[in-house]
């Protein structure tokens, strides 16, 4: 049962991505799926996203709410499932903190650096 619920996961991912890709990265913002939980009953699934480029985190959260009923509709058509889940979107920011993690290292190695 588990396996099962790994491919259903990649799968919503996978096409959930293919219709991002399309609908929001064209108006500036790179949006990426991190990762999917879809609930083992398939009537819901968390959306982890990440959001780069120039328009704000909050806007596009606001667009992929807006937008959540044709995605779910386009996502019905693509993958067929005895339900179609409900989306619900949540801001993934493991990527900016790991990228200030790197930063943070890089400046405390270049700062050892100068002290030697």
């Amino acid at each position: 049962m588990k396996h099962r619920m790994l491919r259903v996961n990649e799968v919503v991912k996978r096409e959930l991505s293919g219709i991002l890709a399309r609908e929001i990265s064209s108006e500036g913002a790179l949006v990426t799926i991190n990762h999917v939980e879809v609930a083992s009953d398939l009537k819901s699934a968390h959306v982890f996203v990440s959001v780069l480029g120039s328009e704000s985190s909050e806007n596009v959260m606001n667009k992929l709410e807006e937008h959540r009923p044709a995605f779910q509709s386009e996502l019905a058509r693509r993958v067929t499932m005895k339900f179609t889940p409900h989306l619900l979107f949540h801001l993934d920011e493991s990527v900016a903190r790991g990228s200030r993690v790197v930063e943070i290292l890089q400046q405390i190695d270049s700062d050892s650096g100068k002290n030697e």
